[in-house]
């Protein structure tokens, strides 16, 4: 199971980047854990100089932008 988490403040982008990532976990039939973070010493701590950002297993993948649906399935891939 990949464990994911958004981090933002809770803006637009950030709701979109959520509900896209769960949206093609489902399609691709990929078990996650999606968290939203919005505790800004957490979003610093992670090395995320913008908003959104995504963690994915504790690596920092994106950042900044709401992340394109390739890129998205690219995460989640179980190769």
């Amino acid at each position: 199971m990949k464990q994911i988490k958004v981090l933002g403040s809770g803006c637009a982008s950030c709701k979109k980047t959520m509900a896209m990532i769960e949206k093609i976990a489902r399609e691709k039939g990929v078990p996650i854990e999606l968290k939203k973070i919005e505790d800004m010493q957490e979003i610093i701590q992670s090395g995320a100089l913008a908003t959104p950002a995504v963690l994915v297993n504790g690596e920092l993948v994106h950042a900044g932008g709401v992340p394109g649906r390739d890129k998205i399935a690219g995460w989640l891939n179980t190769d």
